[in-house]
């Protein structure tokens, strides 16, 4: 079978943008930042992103292309593991997490476009959210934005990925300049643009490990890495391209589209009173419904916005749609058309469950994701540290400059110990949190140590240690 490919660099450019500007930046960063200090968060977000996001988009996208397939046939071809095979698997499943909630909120975003129209939420946006929220109607525009996005996938990478992405990407930086450019003119809106881009340096530091975890997690689920995502993007991507150059540009544009909609949406709540909000995952939906509602021309302003909430939305759900199929058409053989509906029969059921429930869906969309995608970066890492060592090295440097050549080595050292072991303790704590398990001071011959000081002598010490272990020729794990 014919494996296809991109047909333009700009095509893969903004699908892989497609895929990581979506409800990441969109419903999800907004109710991330509201809840952890507005500019502090942004602050140790944007730091994360930088130095463990394009690093780590750089180490799936070597993997990628180089194996030309899925994450588990990528890990098992390049490997010849059956354990790393194994692995891959969870790639899959992460897959099938992600999309069986996110299609849920796709549905939330559905609805509220075409409510728009009429202004159907604004008499009491708290309530109608209650309502239509979780339920039999949830169910149904989930599985509306589910057909919408199989359709998609079912045209295949150029006919359908790359056509709909070209169209959608423009179409979502355009209408939120525009947004972002009216929304700072409001009265009072210069408290909601401080709040967003005004660090509070005390905060910072009374919270920075409450901060970290949620920062990390919300960082990789905005640049979809860790889920196989941007992996199974590269395999398409001919060796003449530089790696380096289209991730940082996808980076870049990816963080500023987050800070657009940051720009959007703060200044909106504040002009209004409404404050940075709260709510958890309905914040979206009823703190700028609400803003909408005492606004002049608020429908007008609610159609356009939920507009680019539902095409960031298409985007992203496309993408993850496209890794399962990947998996079945490669591994297994199966035709397109099949794998896209065997696969829209699934997530029909795993995303009715959690449009029933929403303490199914708060768990789903909050830690279990987080972890997942952790883990899942860590383990492309170790991967192409120490498992690909100077081939990671030599699929960098194809189609670079003598600049990216020259950093392809300490970016091997850097995504095989030093963000594995930042990731691990952001791992570690994402999990205590989830758990409810509180870490106390360590005491040790009758000293107390802080938690966090121990954890940094171990970090150097294992930092050290493995250094040594990537000076080999080709390190293998």
């Amino acid at each position: 079978m014919t494996r296809e490919s991109w047909q333009t660099r700009i095509g893969f450019i903004l699908a892989a943008v497609g895929s990581a500007v979506g409800l990441g930046n969109l419903w999800r960063f907004p109710w991330m930042t509201s809840e952890n200090g507005g500019a502090a968060f942004l602050l140790v977000y944007l730091g994360i992103v930088l130095l463990v996001g394009v690093p780590g988009l750089l180490a799936e996208f070597v993997i990628g292309r180089r194996s030309r397939r899925n994450p588990v046939g990528a890990l098992s071809e390049l490997s010849d593991s059956k354990y790393w095979s194994a692995f891959g698997h969870v790639f899959v499943v992460t897959g099938v997490v992600l999309l069986s909630f996110y299609s849920v909120v796709g549905g939330w975003i559905l609805r509220y476009f075409a409510e728009s129209f009429t202004g159907a939420y604004f008499a009491d946006p708290g309530a109608h959210f209650g309502a239509i929220s979780y339920g039999v109607e949830a169910v149904a525009f989930h599985l509306l934005f589910l057909g919408i996005t199989a359709l998609v996938v079912l045209r295949g990478v150029r006919r359908g990925i790359e056509k709909a992405t070209k169209l959608m990407m423009p179409a979502i930086v355009v209408l939120l300049v525009a947004l972002a450019a009216w929304g700072v003119t409001l009265d009072g809106a210069a408290e909601g643009v401080a709040f967003f881009l005004s660090p509070d340096v005390a905060f910072l530091r009374a919270n920075f490990f409450d901060i970290l975890p949620q920062a990390a997690g919300q960082a990789l689920f905005t640049l979809s890495l860790g889920a196989g995502t941007m992996l199974t993007y590269a395999s398409y991507i001919g060796e003449d391209r530089s790696l380096v150059t289209d991730g940082t540009a996808i980076a870049v544009l990816n963080t500023v589209v987050g800070v657009l909609a940051g720009v959007v949406v703060f200044p909106i709540l504040f002009a209004l009173g409404a404050g940075a909000g709260g709510g958890g995952p309905g914040a979206l939906f009823v703190s700028l419904a609400g803003a909408f509602a005492a606004l002049p021309y608020g429908q007008v302003v609610g159609v356009v916005f939920f507009g680019v909430v539902l095409l960031a939305a298409l985007s992203s759900s496309i993408s993850m749609l496209e890794i399962p199929v990947s998996f079945l058409v490669d591994e297994y053989g199966v035709s397109r058309r099949r794998a896209v509906a065997g696969l829209a029969g699934l997530f029909a059921v795993t995303g009715s469950i959690c449009a029933l429930d929403a303490e199914i869906f708060g768990v789903v969309a909050g830690p279990v994701v987080d972890l997942l995608l952790t883990g899942g970066l860590v383990g492309f890492l170790l991967f192409a540290g120490w498992v690909l060592g100077t081939d990671a090295v030599d699929e960098l440097q194809r189609g670079a400059g003598s600049l990216t050549r020259s950093l392809a080595t300490p970016w091997l050292y850097a995504v095989g110990v030093v963000i594995p072991v930042f990731l691990i303790f952001t791992f570690v704590s994402g999990l205590a949190g989830a758990l409810g398990v509180a870490v106390g001071p360590l005491s040790l011959l009758g000293v107390t140590f802080d938690q966090t000081r121990v954890f940094l002598v171990v970090t150097a010490a294992v930092a050290a240690a493995s250094f040594l272990g990537l000076r080999r020729s080709r390190s293998v794990l």
